[in-house]
């Protein structure tokens, strides 16, 4: 996928922007609960995952065939099946989700109305995650392909715009082919592990993390990309794609006045691309050997974030079977985590599609129930985290003085209560110093 031509250069960070070598501290969720609390406005909210549905027109095959189209937009956000068929198991008849578009509806709006708010937030350190899900053949990759253009091309534009801040760049791409993972910019076809980490979660081990010259350089990658993702024929598409891809931009930044700083502090969050790979019937796409082994592991990786969406519509509680899937392993943090997330679900408008169709709409309807918490992520260095801890000791212990005064009912609790944070902050320094 080529994203087009630009003339605006992008500031390369100078390596100050990494606190000259030193170790950095996390504030946020990479770090646990404590520095999240006590980082203040960096804590985030709860917000529900915002899901678009894209119904996309009658392609040559359905009309070749005589199909005809049984859904219909019939406002920015209702989806209905309007086919005179008896097929009570079609109901219900509408969907409601948070924006529908139409077949005449460009990738542009798409984009605008859809995923440039989540896409945006990776600039001021939030981490977010634009999906694609639908069968094969309804029009993942051209939509992704689009979108992600456009987020990228208003990146860049920030970037540009605001030159009072340093920005780094970097990026790192994987395809997930029969539960295998890969890197998509090495030329080495050997699997990668995933590994847990205490602070990050899942990361993918030896994965290439590029540092992003300008844009032609950002090209130059998408270009290697696309030649190494795995796409096959189907009788549904002459073009499938055959596996998973995850494209990851990371976004670090810091205010220029304050490079070479001992307090510098950074802004870090990464953007992911995901082109899921489409759910299929062998029966559909007359698939054999190569081809069936594919739809095989893609249908079991699909049903396991399926469930998972599923168990998460419903709230937390119980097991989420997150390290069932490699995808959903990489993925837990945009699914119900740290992040601000959209999906936008692609559906052929054909009878002969209804039913999966059907199955793409129960897939939305449960991902809207979904929540997130999306936080600002800011690095530090060890001596202003050192610093905001100081501040923070100076808050609770004259918080501490004003309880040990009052003589209110429940004090004894609260007074506790405020000591013990006291004692984690204070071993907190303590880390930082001597680790």
């Amino acid at each position: 996928m080529l994203l087009g031509k630009t003339t605006k250069k992008m500031s390369v960070v100078s390596s100050t922007v990494r606190g000259r070598g030193e170790r950095r501290s996390v504030l946020g969720s990479w770090v646990g609960e404590e520095s999240a609390s006590m980082a203040g406005d960096v804590a985030g909210e709860s917000e529900k995952i915002h899901v678009a549905i894209r119904l996309r027109p009658l392609n040559d095959k359905e009309k070749a065939k005589n199909d005809v189209s049984d859904w219909e937009c019939i406002s920015s956000n209702t989806l209905i099946f309007k086919s005179s068929m008896p097929d009570r198991s079609m109901l219900p008849a509408a969907f409601t989700f948070d924006r529908v578009f139409g077949p005449d509806s460009g990738t542009k709006q798409v984009y605008e109305e859809a995923a440039k708010e989540v896409a945006l937030s990776v600039v001021t350190g939030v981490n977010a995650s634009i999906f694609a899900y639908g069968q094969t053949s309804s029009g993942k990759t051209y939509t992704m392909s689009g979108v992600t253009k456009y987020a990228l091309a208003d990146i860049f534009d920030y970037i540009y715009k605001n030159q009072e801040r340093e920005f780094v760049l970097k990026f790192s791409a994987i395809e997930i082919y029969n539960e295998a993972v890969r890197d998509l910019l090495s030329s080495d076809p050997s699997p990668l592990r995933l590994l847990d980490d205490p602070e990050r979660g899942t990361v993918v081990d030896k994965l290439i993390e590029e540092p992003i010259e300008d844009w032609n350089h950002l090209q130059e990658l998408f270009s290697i990309c696309e030649a190494q993702r795995h796409i096959g024929e189907t009788a549904l598409n002459e073009f499938s794609s055959r596996s998973h891809q995850i494209l990851r931009l990371t976004v670090e930044s810091c205010a220029r006045d304050n490079l070479g700083a001992e307090n510098l502090s950074t802004l870090t969050a990464s953007l992911n691309f995901i082109d899921l790979a489409g759910s299929e019937r062998a029966s559909q796409t007359w698939s054999t050997g190569t081809r069936l082994k594919e739809g095989s592991h893609i249908n079991r990786s699909l049903l396991t974030l399926g469930t998972v969406i599923r168990k998460l519509s419903k709230g937390r509680n119980g097991h989420i079977p997150y390290r069932e899937s490699k995808l959903t392993r990489i993925l837990q943090n945009s699914l119900g985590g740290n992040a601000k997330t959209a999906i936008i679900c692609t559906m052929s408008p054909a009878r002969c599609h209804a039913e999966q169709s059907r199955n793409t709409l129960g897939f939305a309807s449960c991902a809207k129930e979904v929540s997130t918490s999306a936080q600002v992520n800011v690095v530090m260095t060890d001596k202003a985290l050192v610093k905001q801890l100081q501040r923070e000791i100076s808050r609770l212990e004259g918080q501490l003085e004003r309880q040990a005064k009052s003589s209110f009912g429940g004090t004894v609790s609260k007074t506790n209560d405020t000591a013990a944070l006291l004692r984690e902050k204070d071993l907190l320094i303590e880390q930082v110093y001597y680790s």
